[in-house]
């Protein structure tokens, strides 16, 4: 957002947190003070400088199914996170987002050295014609099923309640599976697990293999843990002393297995169901970090993988952030005066993440878009 001023980009970022809290019991209100009020009118005025638009936008788009808020700020924008500044802010109504439908027509404006994207007649709709704003704004509640979301939702939910990094190795002390049915080895869905620990009144676990230590590439300090995820079970008995005052362990049955289960495994219980959606958007201040792992196991990573970073809440890193990868520049030799001469490339940025969920000292981040396969160490900065 270098077009703006720095004022204007922090209000911006603040009032663009989060496009959607975690649904309606979870509502969460954001005042506006007039400091911010008086810089959002300045940002729906100012619009997005002519030179700020992709090279090829469309002059008009239908929104189709399937389309979402950062392809289609792609096909206007240079830089897609950018779209609150296109689009303006409704400034009556800053707490709920604006929802786009297929099916509405969008229009570029340029007027006077600057553009704005406006939302014309819906197709197929009689009406007057008249443009009105489109506006994003943060909401706490569930976009209708026919609502274009932010960005590709598919590609992370799966990982909102799976993907999780813990403070300490809280598995350690946690229930784990001790036998399986009939003397199996593995199990999986359907199949008869026997726990032994604190269980309390959760009826439904995460499984989860041993913790691994995450360590920061720079200074090999542990930041959190990383456990792969399994699948899930429930709790259908609870453990019990037998006549001859034998042990018998609780009894859970798996639901659902990602992976094979198997005896040393460690339950947690299943949190309360997240739905959430993102507004993209930069970080306010300069951030600097590594790909610290790539989440199962591979030894790089392309497009839609998910990367664990050494950056997290306490670094000022939010959900939605948009961040930049970096290509290590390679040695090279200069030949060209007679004799050789050892030399460093540049770093060339070759990608983008977007950050989907944050811990106290680390993050997972959704690759966008790369050029070159992602290794651990791999540098991330601000866009």
């Amino acid at each position: 957002m270098s077009s703006l001023p720095s004022l204007s980009r922090r209000i911006l970022a603040g009032a663009l947190v989060s496009l959607i809290g975690v649904g309606a019991a979870g509502a969460t209100g954001f005042p506006v003070t007039v400091a911010q009020r008086t810089t959002a009118q300045q940002v729906a005025q100012a619009g997005v400088p002519l030179e700020d638009i992709a090279p090829n936008a469309p002059d008009s788009h239908v929104v189709r199914p399937g389309d979402t808020l950062w392809h289609i700020s792609g096909m206007f924008l240079k830089t897609p996170w950018r779209w609150p500044e296109l689009w303006g802010l409704n400034l009556e109504q800053i707490r709920n987002p604006h929802l786009i439908y297929p099916g509405q027509l969008l229009v570029l404006e340029k007027i006077d050295g600057r553009a704005r994207l406006r939302v014309g007649q819906a197709i197929g709709t009689p009406g007057s014609g008249q443009t009105v704003k489109l506006s994003p704004r943060v909401r706490s509640s569930l976009l209708p099923d026919d609502a274009i979301p932010p960005i590709p939702l598919h590609l992370i939910e799966p990982f909102l309640n799976e993907a999780i990094i813990f403070d300490h190795n809280e598995l350690e002390r946690a229930p784990r599976v001790v036998a399986a049915q009939e003397g199996r080895v593995l199990l999986t869905r359907g199949d008869r697990a026997y726990v032994r620990g604190e269980l309390g009144k959760a009826r439904e676990w995460r499984l989860f293999r041993e913790a691994k230590p995450l360590r920061d590439p720079d200074t090999r300090e542990i930041l959190g843990y990383e456990a792969a995820y399994l699948g899930t079970t429930e709790y259908v008995k609870p453990a019990e002393t037998g006549p001859r005052g034998e042990y018998i362990p609780a009894s859970f049955t798996v639901l659902s297995a990602k992976q094979e289960v198997g005896v040393g495994d460690r339950l947690a219980p299943m949190p309360e169901r997240e739905f959430l959606s993102y507004a993209p958007h930069a970080p306010q201040k300069e951030m600097d970090g590594r790909i610290v792992s790539i989440y199962g196991e591979a030894l790089s990573a392309g497009q839609n993988q998910i990367v664990a970073l050494n950056r997290g809440e306490a670094d000022g890193l939010e959900r939605g952030h948009v961040l930049a990868l970096w290509r290590y520049g390679s040695k090279a030799v200069d030949r060209t005066q007679g004799r050789a001469l050892r030399m460093q490339l540049p770093d060339e940025r070759h990608g983008l993440l977007f950050v989907f969920r944050t811990f106290e000292r680390m993050s997972y981040a959704l690759i966008l878009n790369v050029q070159e396969p992602v290794k651990v160490g791999d540098r991330f900065t601000q866009p």
